[in-house]
């Protein structure tokens, strides 16, 4: 790897050491090549002659806002609509089912199709009554979140979607617009967007919720941290509420506090029985 700013092998055990301490996220030997790419911008972008002057201006804290900074440099943001769409059949049974207004948490909003995906889900099965549910869509990356609140999308991002789907939920661009979507006014208006770094101590959740989506994010944490998180989830889920995890996931591995009920679905393992 040909280097443009010196990086030390104490660089890189510095920048695993600090974004596992701020965000939990476990960077392995091999992600090297990547963290050289992604945090080498800003060391050019600030000016600084090396990695390691930056680190120290970054843990010096003379700047709150780097912080962001680095942890959005270092945030993965793979998504896309109606990834792993086993889930959302089953979600849409779960809504169904429910009484009362329905409420799900979406833990890695990245750039919104996920939480959107969601809302479409519930609108669809839930019909008139769909103006009453929420989805409380967070990230610890602002940058993501900007671009999901905004909710417009290249075309070719819902490109699989059907005609219908198309029509009921998005507004298609013209003129200067064209080649991109907007999600509709009333489907936005079930989705609210807030910053969440998993680690805080302190959560914009509060309130019990139907389902819970932590997709493809306990990957980036060791087990400790994993079963951290995953023990937190438990007080914030409805009796009969389900978690939904990524396809490389397994909640019931990690804490005994959850058990499979399908294909990467989780309950509460002292649901049963139990009223809604």
């Amino acid at each position: 790897m040909i280097c443009e700013f010196p990086f030390t092998d104490s660089d890189f055990s510095r920048i695993r050491a600090l974004i596992h301490r701020h965000a939990g996220i476990a960077l392995g030997a091999q992600k090297r090549e990547m963290v050289y790419s992604r945090v080498s911008r800003r060391v050019r972008e600030l000016r600084l002659p090396t990695f390691t002057s930056y680190l120290d201006l970054l843990e010096a804290g003379r700047d709150g806002d780097e912080w962001q900074v680095f942890i959005n440099a270092l945030t993965t943001n793979l998504t896309s609509f109606f990834r792993e769409s086993h889930h959302f059949p089953v979600l849409a049974d779960l809504a169904r089912r429910c009484r009362g207004p329905v409420s799900v948490w979406c833990a890695a909003a990245s750039t919104g199709e996920e939480p959107y995906s969601i809302a479409i889900t519930l609108a669809e099965a839930l019909g008139g009554q769909a103006a009453s549910a929420r989805v409380i869509a967070t990230d610890i990356d602002t940058d993501v979140l900007g671009k999901a609140e905004a909710g417009v999308f290249a075309a070719e991002r819902v490109g699989r979607m059907s005609t219908d789907r198309l029509k009921r939920f998005f507004n298609k661009g013209t003129g200067a617009n064209q080649g991109y979507v907007r999600v509709r006014p009333e489907l936005a208006a079930m989705v609210k967007f807030a910053r969440l770094n998993l680690l805080d101590a302190d959560w914009p959740v509060r309130e019990p919720v139907d389902a819970i989506f932590c997709r493809n994010v306990m990957i980036y944490f060791d087990k400790a941290t994993q079963r951290r998180v995953l023990e937190r989830f438990v007080p914030l889920l409805k009796p009969q509420g389900l978690l939904f995890a990524g396809h490389s996931e397994n909640a019931s591995l990690v804490t005994p506090a959850f058990r499979s009920v399908g294909q990467t679905v989780y309950e509460l393992a002292n649901a049963r029985g139990a009223q809604r």
